[in-house]
């Protein structure tokens, strides 16, 4: 993951957005984990989600321990640069996010049940950054697919902002939630990274959350 002082924490217009290119960088085609095709048609009943929490590489790893879960794969959303590269992202001149898609079978594991990881596994409160992770792409959001997953999402983040707000915290919630839009799948050697790489850099963990245990339990 790329760190630094120097990024961008403002989003680019589209003015000034990097051009991309009309074909899908190249990525890997199967979960390195379960094995299982990382790009659609995927089984009957499946639904999908899509989270920005920071390095993507820890985020994705705690949705694909869940029960339930069919795939995860990591990439880019909400920017306007269609097609980008990792650094082109990093540049912070596309306006993506780096963000985990999450396939999952809802009679096993509920979208509310994703949005607890979600919030539980990160930070909310920091902007364009992510503990060390300074940039546009590692803000904190949540790209819905439809209605009830808008309501689902809204009625979340209320529930933690006002559970920071009686624990003391004065931290706001700076989590964007917005329409999911185009998802374009990053490079081979990012999916399921830290599988591939155990002793590789996180980004996510203890110190990174701010939620007390009032906050958990108001979920």
């Amino acid at each position: 993951m790329l760190f630094g002082l120097g990024k961008k924490l403002t989003l680019p217009t589209m003015a000034d957005a990097l051009a991309g290119r009309t074909t899908a960088i190249p990525t890997a085609s199967h979960h390195f984990v379960n094995g299982k095709a990382l790009k659609p048609p995927f089984p009957d009943g499946m639904e999908t989600a899509l989270f920005g929490l920071g390095c993507f590489w820890g985020a994705e790893r705690k949705f694909w321990q869940q029960n339930g879960v069919y795939i995860t794969a990591v990439g880019y959303a909400a920017g306007l640069t269609p097609n980008p590269t990792y650094e082109e992202v990093c540049s912070g001149k596309t306006g993506h996010n780096e963000v985990v898609l999450v396939v999952f079978d809802p009679k096993v594991i509920s979208y509310a049940d994703l949005l607890k990881v979600f919030w539980e596994s990160h930070n909310p409160t920091q902007g364009m950054q992510q503990g060390n992770d300074r940039g546009t792409q590692y803000r904190s959001g949540i790209y819905v697919y439809n209605d009830a997953q808008r309501k689902l999402a809204e009625d979340s983040r209320e529930v933690y902002q006002d559970a920071l707000k009686a624990s003391g915290m004065k931290q706001g919630i700076t989590t964007e939630i917005r329409d999911a839009g185009d998802f374009y799948y990053a490079e081979g050697y990012h999916q399921q990274y830290l599988a591939k790489n155990p002793g590789g850099y996180c980004g996510l963990g203890g110190t990174n959350v701010c939620y007390p245990p009032e906050a958990i339990a108001a979920t």
